[in-house]
């Protein structure tokens, strides 16, 4: 297929993918079909990886990471995490815009070199936390509550991939991005325990965040679930809402259009007056207003739209290294 429909866009940005899995045929995928993008090569150190997707995406296989440096302002970097410096490094030292897959790094002290040579070579630095461009999680963002407590879960059957990094690196590294995102806020404490079944790492963990202005987050991951349930559960002093990630839906219930319902009710039984009422009939929840959309055509429209803008990204390299440092205050916690 034509990486380019004729005549849509006049200056289109030549884009790369470096790693040829799963996610990063999606990404050579979504590049193709997208106007304001050229795929003009693809690498992966399985030659034949790269040839699937090259052929599949009417691109070329490039042979060294150099070379696909040279072609490309715009580049994905979908290998497995501890190739994400080498990886990253020609590109970054070529001022090429880079979005790498999360976590940023192995470590914070990768991470961090690569936030540093993003900086110094003027080249802009996303990090793929997908569920950023969930619509529910958009929903949320937009109503800039003040959260209190939050309460994250994130567990699935056991996937037989990535079984040599930790459930929380893995896993529970999305909701750590969220939570920083939402609270905005330094972690004061990080308390955590976690069991190892699988291997030498973690496959279940949960983890209790304080930040410096008193808002608490629980965090529970596990990839030994007998079923999947990815949720965020946020309260405010204005209001408590909670979303599904996998449904990309939530609900918000609003203090002021509930507890007044509730405390008649309340008073009224104290009074004698009446029976209990069934809690759940006295609160008034409202659908979040929630637009769907391909996430990861959102998350590369908006990693376009931030080069051509010379502005911050939705994710950048500070703030994905951030999560990578709460991250490792949980595995040392454990």
């Amino acid at each position: 297929m034509a990486s380019q429909p004729a005549g849509e866009n006049p200056n289109p940005i030549p884009v790369g993918v470096v790693g040829c899995g799963r996610m990063g045929r999606l990404h050579a995928r979504t590049y193709a079909q997208m106007p304001g993008t050229k795929l003009v090569g693809v690498y992966d150190a399985i030659p034949r990886a790269a040839q699937t997707v090259a052929a599949e995406f009417g691109t070329k296989v490039v042979a060294h990471l150099d070379e696909l440096a040279e072609m490309v302002s715009a580049v994905t970097i979908a290998v497995p995490t501890e190739h994400h410096l080498k990886a990253a490094e020609p590109f970054l030292k070529r001022g090429v815009a880079c979005l790498i897959e999360k976590p940023l790094a192995r470590d914070s002290a990768e991470g961090k070199q690569i936030v540093e040579m993003a900086r110094r070579h003027g080249a802009m630095l996303q990090v793929g936390h997908i569920e950023r461009f969930n619509p529910a999680v958009v929903a949320l963002a937009k109503l800039n509550l003040t959260p209190r407590f939050i309460d994250a879960a994130r567990v699935s059957p056991l996937p037989f991939r990535s079984l040599d990094v930790g459930v929380v690196l893995d896993v529970m590294i999305h909701d750590i991005d969220i939570v920083l995102s939402l609270i905005k806020s330094p972690v004061k404490r990080v308390d955590a325990v976690g069991v190892s079944v699988i291997g030498g790492v973690e496959d279940i963990c949960n983890a209790r965040l304080t930040f410096a202005n008193g808002c608490v987050a629980n965090l529970t991951a596990s990839r030994l679930a007998l079923k999947t349930e990815r949720k965020l559960r946020v309260f405010s002093p204005n209001a408590y809402v909670s979303i599904d990630y996998q449904k990309k839906s939530g609900v918000i219930a609003h203090r002021d259009e509930n507890v007044s319902a509730i405390r008649t009710a309340v008073e009224r039984l104290r009074q004698g007056q009446g029976e209990a009422k069934n809690f759940a009939d006295l609160v008034k929840l409202t659908p979040l207003a929630v637009e769907d959309v391909d996430q990861i055509r959102a998350e590369l429209e908006s990693f376009v739209d931030s080069i051509r803008r010379k502005k911050e990204p939705v994710v950048s390299g500070d703030q994905g290294l951030a999560a990578v440092e709460v991250a490792e205050r949980i595995v040392a916690e454990m």
